[in-house]
């Protein structure tokens, strides 16, 4: 048997040595205050998680303020270029700042007085001709075999008679109206808030980046403020650029619907900018509603006995633009648009934009591009850096 590491067996005919350092070793005395320091971490996280949810739940309970405000920020950096490009030209800030938020506010007010009412009118039109096209629909030799074969237009007609005396549907449509003036009325009140905010922005974001710097220590602070120039330059450079990208859209398929006759092209064209702001999906989702309103009015204005490129010539025609366009767009306008502003993977660009849409839902959508190129430029100017000195 071989003794224990660290003892020595006594040879013969000598005393025994003196013990080695552990065996003369005691076990540590038990510490008294174990449960208290115990008792003193679990508090203390305890609190920590309870502070945690409290500042979820509140930023949940603000998430249209944070929202409103978010969208204040992101308008007011899209802006600031110009803003820094009239500075340069001897304007103060302050002024730059209100000539930039006037021409604004006078490019929205001439665009809606001169856009909005024809839009409006365009959608009552289709509005009021669904009927006419439901009848044109109703004489199709298809729809009444089906009517002869299943009684398709009696059960329609009951279910309608059933929904329309019910009291839950009355009820529902109250309800409705008074949740579209209520829609209404907050759809206001946020435009207000977001051009009162972005206007307050504009005037001090540079004082409030400033601010900012000034927490960061000196030694790094040139560094973190070059980085939040770039961050902000992206940013900007991303919001006009995504402007610019939807208006050409829009401008250019209302001259083709123009050429082609289409009957509701200013409210089509209008749809199709406002829907080419969104990233990857936008411009996909203004070619469908553009192409299956001009399906319903060709169908429905066409003569019974109308040939099918009668019926379909224009829906067709309009489809093969859309198409064409959106590859032009894809490979050549928007690239030489975005080049020195957003250079974000095509795969970051999919993944940022289902993140962002599901987390704010269309806001998050369009903020989520710009983003994730700030994201980017971070990891590349300053996590790889600090991975490579290692």
């Amino acid at each position: 048997m071989s003794a224990p590491a660290g003892d020595q067996l006594p040879l013969p005919g000598l005393p025994p040595g003196p013990p080695s350092p552990a065996a003369r070793a005691e076990p540590a005395p038990r510490r008294p205050g174990l449960r208290v320091d115990a008792f003193r971490i679990g508090f203390v996280g305890a609190l920590g998680v309870f502070a945690a949810v409290f500042l979820v739940q509140a930023v949940v309970s603000a998430g249209q303020v944070v929202t409103l405000v978010f969208a204040a920020l992101f308008l007011a950096l899209g802006l600031d270029p110009v803003v820094v490009r009239l500075e340069r030209w001897g304007l103060h800030r302050g002024a730059a700042a209100a000539v930039v938020f006037v021409l604004l506010l006078a490019a929205a007010v001439a665009f809606l007085w001169t856009i909005v009412p024809v839009v409006i009118e365009q959608a009552t039109s289709f509005a009021a001709a669904v009927p006419r096209y439901v009848r044109r629909v109703e004489q199709l030799d298809q729809i009444q075999e089906l009517d002869r074969q299943y009684g398709l237009f009696e059960r329609v007609n009951s279910e309608l008679e059933q929904r329309l005396t019910s009291g839950d549907t009355v009820q529902a449509i109250f309800g409705g109206v008074l949740g579209a003036g209520r829609a209404v009325a907050t759809g206001v009140f946020s435009v207000v808030t977001v051009l009162i905010l972005t206007l307050y922005f504009l005037v001090s974001l540079r004082p409030m980046t400033h601010a900012l710097y000034r927490l960061i220590p000196a030694s790094r602070r040139a560094r973190v403020e070059s980085i939040a120039t770039e961050a902000q330059r992206r940013v900007g450079g991303y919001v006009i650029g995504q402007i610019a990208v939807a208006s050409l859209n829009g401008a250019l398929s209302f001259v083709v619907m123009l050429v082609l006759g289409v009957e509701y092209a200013v409210a089509l064209a209008f749809a199709v900018a406002v829907l080419g702001l969104i990233p990857l999906v936008g411009a996909t989702l203004g070619a469908i509603l553009a192409a299956l309103v001009t399906l319903v009015s060709s169908f429905g204005s066409a003569p019974p006995d109308a040939g099918w490129w009668t019926v379909l010539g224009d829906t067709i025609v309009l489809v093969v633009w859309f198409v064409v366009y959106q590859q032009i767009e894809n490979y050549a306008i928007a690239p030489r648009i975005f080049a020195r502003s957003v250079a974000v993977p095509g795969t970051v660009v999919v993944v940022a934009a289902l993140v962002g849409g599901s987390l704010l839902g269309l806001l998050g959508a369009l903020v989520a591009v710009p983003v994730a190129a700030v994201i980017l430029l971070v990891l590349h100017e300053v996590v790889m850096p600090m991975q490579d000195d290692r």
